[in-house]
């Protein structure tokens, strides 16, 4: 296999899990008199769990999953549907997500659905040549559909930053295996155009919008987080603080060991690490883009590509929205940020490549 993909995942996973132990014992101490609380919970039900993932996953062959392609379909929108049983949902924040398992812990099954999804859509387009994808009956509407059922589950939720990385990541297959780059261009479009009646339509995406245009509008109600992420990055300079001695984590910056723990990276580390870590997710999607060019078949590279498209792509908007280069998203740093469900299927997902590497020409 792969052991520079394996060497570079590794790195960005233990580094994480030694900032989110800075980052997160003052909200652990606060909450639960436990300053390793949120740590101890992604050991335990997100690195364990992504262990065995990533080990299982790397020896399954890989068509293992192009066999069952239809099956893996059923099951993105049976989990979709899930959040929405009474019971078995569990809201968090603004969003209802998220099911309960037994009252002990909760799972998120938009993680598990840009697997399997995933899946499903590398097959399907795996098994038709370019002139069947580029045609609008045989390409384009099948793929309009079952990509518009996926993202109207997920509007319903409301979880619309998943939902955006999910389709940038199946425009990106799409356009791989052959599609013409102006569906590409009309469904961005429309997917602009859609996602501005969405903001109109909810009050706190409002918000979040007029943040991104307005930093400095309000900075003690509806700019507060990114003002707050801001000044801890701001502080950090070129070399940090020093690992530990963040000011920001202690109760002034929101979500700070999920959505915002870049910003007690920059604060903590500065620049040059934070710029380091940016350069392992590129040498991470430099790598598995390699293994793509040189992939079996048709359903590997495509699997591979989305894959690449998902992971780097989370990063980097959650990255630009802790610098207020995008509106603020909600969604968390891969491989990173808290959160068990996010951490053990992205380590599946490496494990898919990784065993598809074994096979690369």
């Amino acid at each position: 296999m792969d052991y520079l993909l394996l060497g570079v995942v590794t790195t960005i996973i233990l580094f994480g899990l030694v900032m989110l132990l800075s980052a997160s014992s003052p909200s652990g101490y606060e909450q639960f008199s436990d300053s390793y609380y949120f740590v101890k919970h992604q050991v335990i039900f997100g690195l364990i769990p992504g262990i065995a993932a990533l080990f299982a996953f790397s020896r399954i062959p890989y068509t293992f999953w192009k066999t069952h392609a239809w099956n893996l379909l059923i099951l993105s929108l049976v989990l979709l549907v899930l959040v929405f049983i009474p019971g078995l949902s569990a809201g968090i924040g603004t969003a209802h997500s998220w099911i309960s398992i037994g009252g002990v812990f909760s799972l998120q099954p938009s993680e598990i659905v840009k697997l399997t999804f995933l899946f499903y859509l590398a097959a399907w387009l795996g098994g038709r040549d370019t002139h069947a994808v580029r045609d609008v009956h045989s390409g384009f509407l099948p793929f309009v559909l079952v990509l518009g059922a996926i993202m109207l589950l997920m509007i319903l939720q409301p979880d619309v930053g998943t939902m955006s990385v999910i389709v940038a990541m199946s425009l990106v297959v799409y356009f791989v295996a052959g599609a013409p780059i102006s569906y590409v261009l009309g469904l961005i479009s429309t997917g602009i155009a859609g996602l501005a009646l969405l903001i109109t339509a909810a009050p706190y995406r409002a918000a979040r919008f007029t943040t991104f245009l307005h930093p400095e509008l309000d900075p003690q109600g509806i700019g507060y987080h990114i003002n707050q992420a801001l000044l801890a990055i701001g502080s950090g300079g070129f070399f940090g603080l020093g690992y530990g001695h963040s000011r920001q984590k202690f109760q002034y910056l929101p979500e700070v060991g999920s959505d915002s723990i870049f910003a007690v990276i920059g604060e903590e580390m500065g620049l040059f690490t934070s710029a380091l870590l940016i350069g392992l997710f590129l040498l991470f999607l430099w790598r598995a883009l390699s293994i793509a060019s040189r992939a079996p078949d048709a359903f590997s590279k495509y699997v591979v590509v989305g894959i690449a498209a998902w992971l780097v792509i989370q990063a980097f908007v959650n990255i630009a929205s802790m610098v207020a280069l995008m509106p603020m998203t909600g969604i968390p740093l891969p491989f990173i940020s808290y959160g068990g469900t996010s951490l053990a299927i992205s380590m599946a997902a490496v494990g898919v490549i990784l065993n598809i590497s074994k096979h690369a020409k």
